[in-house]
């Protein structure tokens, strides 16, 4: 199978081909259960969304790095971006429903030109809850991102920022060369006016993922390693670590596949299913909006061209809140990434 993985190799950009190998091969041949079986005998299928608290909203998949494990593939290239139109229509969504976090992701949501004023009107609208996912290093890209701290702060953002590890060889290998020094410094900014500091109101958390084809470790435990390392060597503070695995989408599929480690890691999320981590994935409380203004009932669907059922309306233009909470979420078998171990969420572990 894995000779041909890779001979599909240079065609994993495209999701049709990135579904066949996820659906077929070791699935297909009945080697491993698919997700609907693993779930059929818990009464969750069809999986169904209970109330709808978060939209995350992508706004683009330009970003100003190329981690290696992005299931984005974000990158300076990438030309996707979301215009002021189609971020007025969730502002509408957002202001007319009991949905409280807006949670805006990208690629590096920042170098979308309309950010800014995205995240003003939200706070004008008084939305509850404003997630940024920060990669860091965009603070000090450009003069013209320097005093985004500052703006964090004046909306109230919440900054959520991926750090792989707390030393400087293991994040540089996953996300390229100096970028830990640079997350280091964009932390220490971040420290300086508040975020992450004892006795603030301003949330700054960290993202860790693993750098290779395995589970992240238990999470409370690396919270701690992570503080104590950051803080003794650096001086950095935040409120909360995060962990989410890796799932088999994009670059860390083909990474996968590059390496022959696809049917073991797959395997590995099937024999570490927890059935007490289904009832908390991310997908039964949050709808991801792509740049175009599709809903997908995550951001790993997104990737995967997985819109909701059509019953439910797929275009924020047709927003119906009662369908959406009401519809059947589509899976397949990289929903085994998010019920592995203790699960995984943009929000941390679920079980």
């Amino acid at each position: 199978m894995i000779k041909s993985l890779k001979a599909q190799h240079h065609n994993l950009s495209d999701t049709t081909t990135q579904l066949k190998i996820l659906s077929n091969g070791i699935f297909g041949e009945g080697r491993l259960p698919t997700f609907r079986k693993k779930i059929e005998p818990l009464n969750e299928f069809p999986l169904k969304p209970a109330e709808i608290e978060i939209f995350q909203v992508n706004v683009g998949y330009m970003c100003n790095q190329v981690c290696k494990h992005c299931h984005v593939d974000a990158g300076p290239d990438r030309k996707e971006i979301m215009t002021r139109e189609t971020m007025q229509l969730c502002l509408d969504i957002m202001k007319n429903s009991n949905i409280l976090t807006l949670d805006l992701t990208g690629g590096a949501p920042e170098m979308n030109p309309d950010f800014r004023w995205f995240v003003e009107e939200a706070n004008k609208i008084g939305v509850q809850e404003i997630i940024v996912r920060s990669n860091l290093t965009i603070i000090l890209a450009n003069p013209k991102y320097y005093d985004l701290p500052q703006f964090f702060r004046k909306n109230n953002v919440r900054v959520v920022s991926s750090l792989p590890f707390y030393q400087p060889d293991k994040t540089d290998r996953q996300r390229g060369e100096g970028v830990f020094a640079k997350s280091i410094e964009a932390l220490n900014m971040l420290n300086k006016i508040g975020y992450g500091m004892p006795g603030t109101d301003l949330t700054l958390d960290l993202v860790y993922n693993p750098g290779g084809a395995f589970l992240p470790g238990n999470q409370a435990e690396l919270e701690r390693d992570f503080k104590k390392e950051l803080k003794g060597h650096y001086g950095i503070e935040f409120n909360s670590l995060f962990t989410i695995t890796n799932l088999p989408i994009s670059r860390f599929l083909e990474f996968l596949i590059r390496t022959e480690n696809y049917e073991e890691y797959m395997e590995k999320l099937v024999a570490s299913f927890n059935p007490a981590a289904v009832k908390g994935v991310m997908c039964r409380n949050t709808i991801s909006v792509d740049y175009d203004g599709y809903m997908y009932d995550c951001d790993f669907n997104q990737m995967l061209g997985l819109k909701v059922e059509k019953t439910a309306g797929q275009h924020i233009r047709d927003f119906d809140l009662k369908k959406l909470e009401n519809r059947n979420i589509v899976i397949s078998q990289h929903c085994y990434g998010c019920t592995a171990g203790a699960g995984s969420s943009c929000q941390g572990t679920v079980a």
